[in-house]
């Protein structure tokens, strides 16, 4: 029998939240998603989550250190542009764009975080070879 492997076209963070409604308006606002009773996405779910209301406070963990979720960008100048409009629409900001040289080229991230401090960061490449961003 022969395995067809299949295309994954997108995936989910799920989250457990503190607050949904709050969440959802937050995810809304200030990240630009469509937020109903499924999923909070945005771009054709090329970034996506599943908040869940928690049913005990305890069951909120964000990571310790480090991201929950990581998103791509094309380039830098649209990483640029989706920063300005997160902060113009009030998301939390983590960590402002920086940029760091590798001999491969450069990568620029920003993180911001949710209410309750899920950290969410968008980088993009930009190689030496192509000179393209």
């Amino acid at each position: 029998m022969e395995i067809i492997k299949t295309k994954i076209e997108s995936s989910l963070t799920v989250l457990l939240v503190s607050n949904y409604e709050k969440s959802k308006k937050y995810y809304e606002d200030a990240l630009g998603c469509e937020v109903n009773e499924f999923w909070a996405i945005r771009d054709n779910f090329g970034f996506g989550f599943k908040l869940i209301q928690a049913t005990n406070i305890e069951d909120v963990r964000p990571n310790k250190g480090t991201w929950n979720t990581y998103a791509y960008i094309k380039n830098h100048d649209e990483l640029d542009a989706l920063f300005i409009e997160l902060k113009t629409n009030g998301a939390i900001i983590v960590s402002e764009p920086k940029e760091t040289t590798y001999d491969w080229g450069t990568w620029k991230d920003f993180s911001v975080q949710d209410l309750d401090g899920y950290v969410i960061g968008f980088g993009s490449g930009n190689k030496n070879n192509k000179g393209e961003e």
